[in-house]
């Protein structure tokens, strides 16, 4: 039995390919892309915002996206229990649309982060973690507007309901602002809503998913979420 995910696309999108290679190619499960104009989610199981720079980022990243008709159902599927996952763009555009709590701030810096950095893996027992066996991961950054914030009690929240799936961290997995590279609150590199079936997560699992790239530390989200529908 294969899963299916869809995955959208935006106008400004650029890593919507990268994610259907790793599903289709690499999982060899079923993927289809779904248009933001259109509100047929076409059977899938899982549904991947992908990274890029959505409607050119104007106003502010995934503000414009959030009222594509596609993200209606997008919304309806997650509130149902369908399995989101939101990357970069796909992140910022999830925080929009209320799925998930707080907002994208610039970087730090003020300066576009392109590189490989690492994160702890501080939650296991997700439907998008639960098959990844390393406790720190090397996965490409690629942003602008990466630095998340929220209120010091929807963090605490979030602390507390074991919300926060990713942190930055050094390779060893500490824990600092040494190893933060956009400034995010408490390290935060990724978060689920309460339910656990909407992940948004700045790194790219998409793009260090396969051997030939090098880098596999990605795979494991994918796994994950294949195994938990399936099971």
């Amino acid at each position: 039995m294969k899963i299916k995910f869809g995955i959208v696309v935006f106008p400004g999108s650029n890593c919507d390919y990268d994610s259907y290679r790793v599903a289709k190619n690499i999982f060899h499960s079923d993927a289809e892309f779904l248009w933001h104009k259109e509100r047929d989610i076409k059977g899938s199981d899982v549904i991947i915002l992908p990274g890029g720079f959505s409607y050119g980022d104007y106003i502010r990243t995934g503000s414009i996206a959030r009222f594509s008709p596609i993200m209606e159902e997008v919304i309806n599927f997650a509130n149902n229990g369908g399995i989101v996952l939101g990357i970069c763009n796909g992140f910022q555009i999830l925080l929009e649309a209320n799925l998930l709590p707080g907002v994208m701030l610039k970087n730090q810096s003020l300066k576009f982060i392109s590189k490989d950095i690492y994160v702890k893996v501080e939650n296991k027992n997700t439907l998008f973690t639960s098959s990844i066996k390393k406790d720190v991961l090397k996965i490409p950054i690629a942003h602008a507007e990466g630095n998340y914030f929220a209120e010091e009690n929807t963090l605490r929240k979030l602390e507390e309901e074991n919300r926060i799936v990713f942190k930055y961290s050094s390779p060893d997995g500490i824990i600092s602002e040494e190893f933060n590279p956009n400034g995010s609150k408490l390290n935060i590199a990724g978060i689920i809503n309460k339910k656990g079936n909407v992940l948004g997560m700045m790194p790219h699992p998409e793009r260090c998913s396969e051997k030939s790239l090098g880098n596999e530390d990605g795979a494991g989200i994918f796994q994950s979420i294949i195994e938990n529908v399936l099971n």
